[in-house]
């Protein structure tokens, strides 16, 4: 699909991350951008950048939505109708996510059950409030942003992470599902369904902001630190705190892919006419390593091979 100025991208997950990135790299070109988030004032930071290195006359307009809600979602669109001034969109990038919700055995169901809102219902309610905008367009996209997580259930042994998978495979099969939906019922439409390996974003930070870190996932992470070998036992709450807070930056600033690359290969990806966007280094050898044993994808051994660098 092309990418032109004076399209219309609604965007959601704006403030931060890829999101950011991708708001950048659409209002550099003059595409207008309509984006929404939980944080005004990560969405306000985004805006300013974008409107600085944008052509004059790119609308870049911002909304507080959880896309948890159906409502606030619809609300959204409502939004980008209005300031946009348009019965259509161009393009919508389904991207805001959240982690949390490791176990579901004895994890907090409330905790489960807000990450896989957010990581799934977040996509459907979406793609169901702004398909007719994308109808009405002369053609459209729609980019799904799953993970590598969404065909490697797993962070490795002994670390559940549950909630976030089952979301993230749900957003991988909806979009692959899509693929003949839209072929068949408005074949002026696409999807893209999008797996990042590890990059740069303040997905961590922004989850544990939202949680504020409660006692029980302070015990929950320490547990955790105990198994992998490290001295915590006896640390204070804000001692676990700390590291963790520590660990959120460490995943964003020490990522092998920075937002600015993921974004520009999901766009070249989206230009190039390809549903399926692999993100990072990391995330194609992971893929490989899948396919080659997937039987052996949740044991030991096979987390270790991953952890060292194992088969492209």
């Amino acid at each position: 699909m092309h990418i032109e100025s004076g399209q219309i991208a609604a965007l959601t997950g704006g403030g931060t991350g890829i999101g950011r990135a991708l708001a950048l790299q659409l209002s550099a070109m003059g595409v207008h951008v309509a984006m929404c988030d939980v944080s005004a004032a990560h969405m306000a930071e985004t805006q300013v950048l974008c409107l600085a290195g944008a052509p004059a006359g790119t609308r870049v307009t911002c909304t507080v939505a959880d896309v948890s809600q159906e409502s606030a979602v619809l609300a959204f669109r409502d939004a980008v109708r209005a300031e946009h001034h348009t019965d259509h969109i161009h393009l919508l990038f389904n991207n805001a996510g959240t982690a949390g919700g490791g176990a579901f055995v004895n994890g907090n169901r409330a905790d489960w059950e807000r990450t896989f809102n957010i990581d799934w219902f977040g996509v459907y309610y979406s793609a169901r409030a702004f398909l007719p905008m994308l109808v009405a367009s002369p053609v459209g996209c729609i980019v799904n942003v799953s993970s590598v997580n969404g065909f490697w259930a797993s962070l490795g042994p002994g670390v559940p992470h549950t909630a976030y998978s089952a979301a993230k495979f749900a957003v991988k099969g909806f979009t692959e599902a899509l693929i003949t939906d839209l072929r068949t019922n408005a074949p002026h439409v696409g999807c893209v369904l999008v797996m990042p390996g590890h990059v740069g974003t303040s997905i961590a930070l922004n989850t544990y902001d939202a949680r504020k870190m409660p006692a029980a996932l302070v015990g929950v992470m320490r547990q955790r630190m105990v198994q992998a070998g490290a001295p915590v036992a006896d640390a204070s709450d804000d001692d676990i705190r700390a590291l963790m807070h520590q660990r959120a930056i460490d995943f964003r600033d020490k990522a092998p892919t920075t937002a600015a690359q993921a974004a520009a290969t999901i766009l070249d990806g989206v230009r190039a006419g390809r549903w399926r966007i692999l993100v990072g280094e990391d995330a194609h050898r992971l893929d490989a390593m899948v396919r080659q044993a997937p039987e052996d994808a949740y044991e030991p051994a096979f987390a270790a091979a991953w952890r060292d660098g194992g088969p492209a």
